[in-house]
Formats: C-alpha cells, sequence, structure tokens
C-alpha cells in the first residue's frame, strides 16, 4: 500500500504542475513578444515604401553606402580568414618557442572595442601622429600617406575581429582526427595538399560561424568607419537619424541593414547546413603537435607576437601612455567627478541589464528545455525574439524608437516628461534586453541541458515544492554558467556604442559614449581614461577565453 499511496501521491504533484505549465505559456509569449516587436515594425516599414526618400538616398548616400559596405565586409572578411585560419592551424598543429603563452595572447585583443583601437591608430598614423612625424623627418615633407580611408578601416577592424575566426579555427583544426592525416599521407599528399584538401574543408562550417560573427560585427560598426571617413550603411543610420534629422531616411536603411542582416543568418545556417561533414572526435587518435625547427619556429613565434602586439600590445599601452598624460594634465578633482560619475553610469546600467536578462531569459530557456511538452509556435518565437544579438545596435535602437514614439503621447498625460519613454532608462534597459538576450538565453539554456530530470524528480519524490525544486536543484547547478552570461552582458553593456547613443536619456554619458564623443574631436588623451577603463572591464571574460584556451592545450 505505501507503494500506491506514493504513486499516487506523485500523480497529484504531476498534474498541477502540468496545468501549470500550459498556463505558463500565455506568460512565456508576453515575455518575447515585446522582444520582437521592434524588428517587425522595421520590417513592416517594407510595407509602405517611400519612394521619394528611396529616391532621394539613391542620389545621395545610398550608392556609396552600398559600395562602402560590401568592399569593407569583403576587405574584413579576407584579411581576418587570412589571420584567424593561419593562426588557428599553427597553434593547433605546431609547437615553437612561446606557443602556450602565444595560444592564449592571442584571444587578447577581443578585450579592446573596434572603436577604442581604431582612435589609438588615428592618434599614431594619422597625419600629425608620432610615426608620419617620425617618416617626414627621416625622408622628407613629401612623405605622408592617408590612414583616414577604407584600408584603414579595413586594418583595424581585422586586428579587433580576427580572434573569432581564430577561435573557432583552432577548435575545429585541434578536433580533428589524425585518421584522415595518415590516409591523406598514405596516398602521398604533402602537407600542403592534406591542409586544403582535408582539413581546411573539415573545418568548414566551424570557419563560416566564425566568418558570421566577423561580417555581423563590421556591418554594426559605425564608429571606426566614421574615424576614418567610410560611409557605410550602420554609419548612414547615425549620420541621418542623429546628424541630419531625417528621419524618414534612417528608418529605410534600417530596414535595409536588417534585411541584410536576416539574410545573412540565414545564408550562414544554410552553409553549415550543406556542409555536414563528420568528425568521429574521441573515437580515434588526436594529431600530435609537429615540433617547427630552424628559421620556421623563429618566424612563427615572430608573426603570432607581431598580431598580438598589434592588436593588443601597442594600442593598450598608447592607451596606458595617454590616460597617465590626461590624469595629470586634468584639474584637481575634475577628471575624478567625471570619471566616477560615468563609470557608476556604466556599472549600473551593466549590472541592471544582466540581472534583467537572466529574469527574462530564464522562464523563455525552461519553455525551449521542455522541448515536445512546449508548442512548437511558442518555441520558434523564443529563438527569434533572441535574434536582435545578430544586429546592428542602430538598427535595433531605430526599431524601439518607432515602436515607443506612439506610446510617449498616450502616457504624456501622466508625466510632464514628453520622452517618458523613449528618452528614459525604460527605453535604454529595453533596447539593452533586445539586442543581449541571447547571450543569458544561450547560458541558462545550455546550464538547463545538463541536469538530469531524475534529480527533479527525485526531490519532488521527497515532497519538495516547485518553488523548493528551482531554489535548492536547478539554481545551484545553474550559477556557474548564468554567473557567466551575466558578465558577457555586463560587458558587452559597458561596450556597447549606437545603441546608447541612441535611447539613453538626455545628458546621461557612459564610459563609452564619453569615449566616443572626445575621440571624434581627436581628444586621443582625454578620451583615453575611459577607453582604458572599458579595456580593463572587458578583460574580464577575455581571461576566461584564455582559460579555456589553456584547459584545451591541456586536455590535447
Amino acid at each position: 500500500m505505501s507503494l500506491i499511496s506514493a504513486l499516487a501521491r506523485g500523480q497529484r504533484l504531476l498534474v498541477p504542475r502540468a496545468a501549470l505549465f500550459k498556463a505558463s505559456h500565455l506568460g512565456v509569449a508576453v515575455l518575447a513578444l515585446p522582444l520582437l516587436a521592434p524588428l517587425v515594425v522595421l520590417l513592416l516599414a517594407w510595407l509602405d515604401l517611400d519612394l521619394a526618400t528611396w529616391a532621394h538616398l539613391w542620389e545621395t548616400l545610398l550608392p556609396e553606402m552600398l559600395l562602402s559596405t560590401a568592399s569593407l565586409v569583403l576587405g574584413v572578411s579576407v584579411v581576418t580568414l587570412t589571420l584567424g585560419i593561419s593562426l588557428g592551424w599553427l597553434m593547433a598543429r605546431h609547437t615553437f618557442p612561446g606557443a602556450s603563452l602565444l595560444r592564449a595572447a592571442l584571444v587578447l585583443p577581443l578585450a579592446i572595442p573596434s572603436y577604442v583601437l581604431g582612435f589609438v591608430f588615428m592618434g599614431l598614423l594619422d597625419y600629425a601622429g608620432p610615426l608620419q612625424t617620425a617618416l617626414r623627418a627621416w625622408f622628407g615633407e613629401s612623405f605622408e600617406f592617408e590612414i583616414r580611408s577604407l584600408p584603414g578601416a579595413v586594418l583595424v577592424l581585422s586586428l579587433a575581429l580576427y580572434p573569432y575566426v581564430y577561435l573557432f579555427a583552432q577548435a575545429a583544426f585541434q578536433e580533428q582526427s589524425a585518421t584522415h592525416h595518415d590516409a591523406a599521407r598514405a596516398m602521398g599528399h604533402t602537407a600542403w595538399a592534406y591542409f586544403w584538401r582535408v582539413a581546411l574543408p573539415l573545418a568548414r562550417p566551424s570557419l563560416a560561424a566564425g566568418w558570421a560573427l566577423v561580417v555581423m560585427e563590421t556591418l554594426t560598426d559605425f564608429a571606426v568607419v566614421r574615424y576614418f571617413n567610410v560611409i557605410t550603411l550602420s554609419e548612414g543610420v547615425v549620420r541621418l537619424w542623429i546628424g541630419q534629422m531625417d528621419r524618414a531616411g534612417g528608418v529605410q536603411v534600417a530596414s535595409l541593414l536588417l534585411v541584410l542582416a536576416l539574410a545573412l543568418v540565414a545564408g550562414e545556417r544554410i552553409l553549415r547546413y550543406r556542409a555536414r561533414y563528420l568528425q568521429l572526435s574521441g573515437q580515434t587518435r588526436p594529431i600530435a603537435l609537429t615540433p617547427l625547427r630552424g628559421w620556421r619556429k623563429w618566424l612563427a613565434t615572430a608573426y603570432a607576437a607581431s598580431v598580438v602586439t598589434l592588436a593588443f600590445g601597442l594600442p593598450g599601452g598608447q592607451l596606458l601612455v595617454w590616460a597617465i598624460e590626461d590624469v595629470r594634465s586634468a584639474p584637481g578633482g575634475t577628471l575624478d567627478v567625471v570619471f566616477s560619475t560615468y563609470l557608476f553610469n556604466s556599472l549600473a546600467l551593466s549590472f541592471g541589464t544582466a540581472l534583467l536578462v537572466l529574469l527574462v531569459a530564464l522562464p523563455l530557456a525552461w519553455h525551449l528545455r521542455a522541448g515536445s511538452a512546449s508548442p512548437a509556435v511558442l518555441r520558434a518565437l523564443i529563438r527569434v525574439a533572441a535574434f536582435g544579438y545578430a544586429l546592428p545596435g542602430a538598427v535595433v535602437a531605430v526599431g524601439i524608437l518607432l515602436l515607443l514614439a506612439p506610446l510617449n503621447t498616450l502616457v504624456a498625460p501622466l508625466s510632464s516628461n514628453a520622452f517618458l519613454l523613449s528618452g528614459s532608462l525604460i527605453g535604454l534597459l529595453y533596447g539593452y534586453l533586445v539586442r543581449f538576450l541571447a547571450i543569458g538565453l544561450n547560458g541558462a539554456e545550455s546550464s538547463l541541458e545538463k541536469i538530469a530530470p531524475s534529480m527533479e524528480m527525485a526531490a519532488r519524490t521527497l515532497g519538495a515544492h516547485s518553488g523548493r525544486v528551482i531554489a535548492r536543484v536547478y539554481l545551484p547547478l545553474m550559477r556557474s554558467e548564468l554567473l557567466t552570461a551575466g558578465l558577457l552582458v555586463c560587458v558587452d553593456v559597458v561596450k556597447e556604442l549606437p545603441l546608447t547613443m541612441f535611447l539613453r536619456p538626455f545628458g546621461m554619458e557612459t564610459l563609452s559614449t564619453w569615449a566616443y564623443m572626445l575621440a571624434s574631436e581627436s581628444a586621443w588623451v582625454g578620451a583615453a581614461t575611459p577607453a582604458l577603463a572599458i579595456v580593463v572591464l572587458s578583460l574580464l571574460p577575455t581571461l576566461l577565453l584564455m582559460r579555456r584556451a589553456v584547459l584545451m592545450e591541456v586536455r590535447a
């Protein structure tokens, strides 16, 4: 009778739980739909095409925007793929002096936002910079070159973004089996032929994922291209909306950029689906690292070290020098007040956004984990709701402004502030949530997948109610990945620039907007202090990636 009673007790527990789960579908939809709304608003702009606006754009900026965007994406793709694949292959398959340190240090450029790297290179390489000044002193006044150009933007963005390809390439090459290598060499293929005909095709899905991230970041950027006088679609949105106050033109360009981003994501998925190369990782022996000898080992060390120096060492050192000069030259107490205020704003926004993202991501991830128990439409809605991370911040901001502008008239009678929603912390946090939900959702979903259902069943058999199961079973086991996801959100919020510029309340500045405004006025020394603070904060997740790279090396 005790077993029958226990089973009956279990049934009584499961029935209200199932009913509660079905009742929560509406709540999850209420959470997901507002995250889709800004994107839907922009897509609906195509239903009301303003031909006069498009004609004006085509006669003025649009051709240059399209050509510059395509040229920039092509140039950055070529350079980042070349650097990422070569460095990934070098680190995954060979040993040479300093390889262990360089293998992890190649990730460090992720800690420097592209707009920070951009103004550092501007200060160093511009006409009045130390490099061109020294070259004119050596070779005469006629010697000069223009860094404010498309090649300059390609150089900066490539140095900032190559770690995405490098991380994917290194992991892909490291996981490949020695069986493929031995079979290719037994058939008479050289090491070069093996790389092109076997290793590279096997790594194609991973390389496609890294390349897609690079292209998305390139489309997102507007500060670097503005520094270097390159008019892209993303920069055009900011130029039209803020600079020229052309709301109609800004909306049309933002909607075009949204369509391009959607096409890019869809294309990347198709490429990865078609490239279905199977690797029996873990079932066959890994490839042993090949030691380089003679001049090759020193060339490999010099190559990897020069990339780290250009992308991280040189800009980091220059920022430190400028920041020290700024502190020494600032009036007593002025810099401390300004810096502390903007640092507080950045940290408050980052921690608040991280908490908000995790609170929204947890119930959404729970429904994704339920699988077939959750409606397919609801799961698809959740997936699409996290798409904001793949979009430029300026595009998300324009969508939110279009969505919240009509609501301002509704809430205006309740407050003297006419911009209660679109020009407040509510609108800014809403924009951050749309932009960075994917980070929290991925962290929550991956941590839930590692928890066996039997653990919850055991807790419920012992009489634990739902709240106690969540507090005593799920949250302790999910804590590590949730903290990591929250940390990544914090850092991304600190670095985020276009979204903050569009949606921040009037008079509110952060480290990113402070650094950008000073750099836009060529005040390199003044911009160094907030930029260095951003880099230091960004080093936290970057060091986690470095630790992961070291662990991968040890396990290999």
